[in-house]
């Protein structure tokens, strides 16, 4: 009988703890009492985060912030943009300068495991590519053989561009730089015979800077796999369980017809039990994340859903021109999947 008693009043205990609401956890307390978002972003990638003449930043990192902000403050202009180079992004977390990183970062375990860093989700299946001048004549990647190629230092993409050449003893000699910019420039001006990147940044560089994209071509060959996505510092539970969760929310909206311009109206008139319940009309998930019951419609309309966002900033009708190709969801030939919402 004890035994029956212990175990029931075990059972209400856990019970309790499901029920209760989650502690606020010391980054989300310290967003709300400055009223903004720090969000590192990089210095000028465009689709992922670059910033305009005027200071006006855009991109999909960017719309994950502003997604985050909505979500915990209630509005999606809280945000202050820290831009940062490669060097720069994974110290400016650790310190404390920025409360996440939404900059283009391949997720690697030697990234998550020893930095004290997490990672919370992969918001762009990406991998990384080569672009060559058309007039090269230069169809496949293993034609590089003794070939300078620009790439940046300091990233995933120096040490895949050379585990690349010695397994297939291609004796590729790297033209490094620190900076985004130095390597596009350098490209561009003639100092290389190809250029690499993620496949995203590539695009980007083409659409953006070159005299003539014609003139460029991307060759088919990935020589890896980019998971892109935001990070947070180790050691906040709840935080990282925030940007987790809104990430997967918007993912979640697409899967389920929750756009931008109708998460109003579904949230007032829907009787779809999921929409219902991701929206917070029966249930309340907010509590379990410390933010506000409304958490994901404030999210949605921030920037739209997860489709919305990767149309505007990388699909095949914005200035990038990227098809949506791995980044579909499951059930439209891609592999974008989201833990349920409830």
């Amino acid at each position: 009988m004890l035994k029956r008693i212990a175990g029931l009043a075990l059972v209400a205990t856990a019970s309790a703890l499901l029920a209760a609401p989650a502690h606020a956890g010391k980054t989300l307390d310290a967003i709300k009492q400055r009223g903004q978002l720090v969000c590192g972003v990089s210095t000028g990638v465009a689709g992922l985060s670059q910033a305009d003449t005027n200071g006006n930043w855009s991109g999909l990192d960017v719309d994950v912030c502003r997604a985050v902000a909505a979500a915990v403050i209630g509005d999606p202009k809280k945000v202050k943009y820290v831009p940062l180079t490669t060097p720069q992004r994974f110290t400016a977390l650790q310190s404390g300068e920025i409360d996440m990183l939404s900059r283009n970062t391949t997720w690697t375990l030697s990234r998550d495991a020893s930095l004290g860093l997490e990672f919370t989700g992969v918001t762009y299946y990406d991998g990384q590519a080569f672009m060559v001048p058309v007039k090269s004549k230069i169809t496949s990647a293993m034609q590089l053989k003794g070939a300078t190629v620009c790439v940046q230092a300091g990233t995933t993409t120096e040490k895949n561009l050379t585990d690349f050449s010695r397994a297939n003893k291609l004796n590729i000699k790297p033209v490094v730089f620190e900076k985004t910019e130095a390597v596009d420039g350098a490209y561009f001006a003639g100092r290389c015979a190809a250029v690499t990147s993620d496949g995203s940044a590539l695009a980007s560089m083409r659409n953006n800077e070159a005299k003539n994209p014609q003139d460029h071509e991307i060759l088919p060959t990935l020589i890896s796999k980019e998971p892109l996505g935001p990070a947070v510092r180790r050691g906040d539970d709840e935080w990282a369980a925030i940007v987790k969760w809104v990430v997967f929310g918007l993912i979640e909206a697409e899967e389920y017809g929750i756009t931008q311009g109708n998460v109003d109206k579904l949230a007032a008139e829907s009787a779809d039990p999921a929409v219902m319940r991701i929206l917070g009309k029966t249930e309340d998930t907010g509590k379990w994340l410390g933010v506000n019951r409304d958490w994901m419609v404030k999210a949605v309309k921030a920037g739209g859903n997860y489709g919305e966002i990767f149309a505007r900033n990388l699909g095949p009708t914005s200035a990038v021109k990227l098809p949506r190709g791995l980044n579909n969801l499951w059930n439209k030939g891609g592999i974008m999947y989201a833990p349920p919402i409830r």
